[in-house]
């Protein structure tokens, strides 16, 4: 069967892709997004998020899905048209470039990839039950809320110290859970994290569960790897800081990703090894991982698709 090409497909529905569908639309480029579908994250990792105050715009807050149901009105109303389906294969090795979905089949001259990344948890008893009511993935997005409170931070790598030092701005303590009797971060970051009287170690284990009163977490069991003793430590907040995984399994074997599964852009730009294939948001950004940051990118991913399909 004969398919039209679209002039852009946009894979992924975060913040990065409801803002590359807003300026796409609007550069008249009549963009199509594939949003996706449970179990995946329509909206984005926003979506699993309470409260946003660090968004600019809202200055009174806003939850994560009220202000992903915005970002989409907002691209629709410009002529983004959403579908409600995943990706399950590309084939990115000749223009058009054919996009699977749940759905059917399209075929596109250019391709915005925004499929984000989503962090890793421990998988500790109790953990799903307080997301969002004492445990996090994000320090700089819920850190806030801690003010004067006790913190755990799990993880041993940059990440967790950067975590853990940023903590130490809000929380009364923090106390870093690493499985090892040895950090795996960098010495200046490691050194860090020592020298601040607030932070405090413990070696050599792991979360086996959360716990709390229903609504808010209360505190943790902590298992120790060596001598399998476990212990309750009282604290409101829990950071996992192990790591995030980026979505990129559909497109390995097609662009270049870097070690850890991110694709890789041309500095400065939302260009991929293919031409005619840009990313935006998470899934090419292990550094900043932000709503407003991803929204760029996304802005960015659009605008050199524009000038892309015009050359």
């Amino acid at each position: 069967m004969a398919h039209t090409p679209e002039k852009l497909v946009i894979i992924g529905s975060g913040p990065a892709g409801y803002t590359a569908g807003l300026y796409a639309a609007r550069a008249a480029l009549n963009p199509l997004l594939l949003a996706g579908t449970l179990p995946f994250t329509p909206g984005g990792q926003l979506m699993t998020t309470t409260d946003v105050e660090n968004y600019p715009g809202f200055p009174k807050g806003v939850t994560g899905p009220e202000l992903m149901a915005l970002f989409r009105a907002q691209a629709e109303r410009f002529g983004t048209r959403v579908l409600d389906e995943n990706a399950v294969e590309v084939d990115l090795k000749a223009r058009p470039f054919r996009v699977k979905h749940d759905a059917g089949e399209v075929h596109a001259e250019s391709v915005i990839i925004a499929t984000g990344a989503s962090a890793m948890w421990t998988g500790a008893k109790g953990e799903e039950t307080y997301k969002n009511h004492g445990v996090s993935a994000c320090a700089t997005c819920d850190g806030f809320f801690f003010k004067n409170l006790d913190v755990l931070v799990v993880g041993g790598g940059d990440t967790a110290m950067e975590e853990a030092t940023y903590l130490t701005k809000h929380a009364r303590t923090v106390t870093l859970v690493h499985r090892r009797d040895a950090l795996r971060a960098s010495k200046i970051m490691q050194d860090k994290a020592h020298k601040n009287p607030k932070i405090a170690f413990v070696w050599n284990s792991v979360v086996d569960e959360v716990f709390g009163d229903g609504k808010r977490m209360k505190g943790a069991r902590l298992k120790n790897l060596v001598t399998g003793e476990t212990r309750q430590l009282e604290a409101q907040g829990l950071f996992v800081a192990i790591g995030h995984k980026p979505t990129t399994e559909l497109f390995v074997g097609q662009l270049e990703l870097d070690v850890k599964g991110y694709i890789k852009t041309s500095p400065g730009t939302t260009r991929t090894s293919v031409p005619g294939v840009f990313a935006a948001g998470d899934v090419q950004d292990p550094v900043y991982r932000q709503a407003v940051t991803a929204a760029g990118s996304g802005c960015q991913a659009a605008l050199e698709v524009e000038r892309f399909l015009e050359h």
